[in-house]
């Protein structure tokens, strides 16, 4: 069963998928959400907050990702290209949550919503962007793992 924080990711993450494709503004994407009938059931604050943080630093997201893509953005698919924005400013903007479930609810979408092996390249460029935007929280992880 899916708890509302993931209802609110999944949200989220097809606002900012329409948002890549028709550069709705993040007013009409949040009234487009509230229509949904299964929208209450999702964490509503946090899906506002990452439509809201992905529409608003969209390029700064992107230069943060950029570095780890083996690939230019505009070859992304817009499942991945959208996922990667939404768990990047996830890293950055919700610091109480931690960097290992952000990367997991990202994979687990991507095994939802993206392509085949989607999930194993959002994986890969997740790991390394938490590094940088969490270098305490990782190292401290990878130092209880060793």
């Amino acid at each position: 069963m899916k708890n509302s924080r993931r209802r609110a990711r999944e949200f989220a993450l097809q606002a900012i998928y329409q948002w890549l494709v028709n550069e709705s503004s993040a007013e009409n994407l949040l009234a487009q959400l509230n229509e949904q009938k299964e929208f209450p059931k999702a964490d509503q604050a946090l899906a506002e907050a990452l439509l809201r943080g992905v529409v608003g630093n969209a390029e700064a997201l992107r230069q943060r990702i950029t570095p780890y893509l083996d690939r230019p953005i505009k070859e992304l698919s817009p499942v991945e290209h959208a996922l990667l924005l939404l768990a990047a400013c996830e890293l950055r903007d919700q610091v109480e949550t931690p960097y290992k479930v952000v990367i997991n609810e990202a994979v687990d979408i991507a095994k939802s919503f993206g392509g085949t092996d989607g999930h194993k390249y959002v994986n890969g460029v997740l790991d390394k962007l938490a590094a940088e935007l969490r270098p305490a929280e990782v190292g401290a992880r990878r130092a209880q793992n060793s």
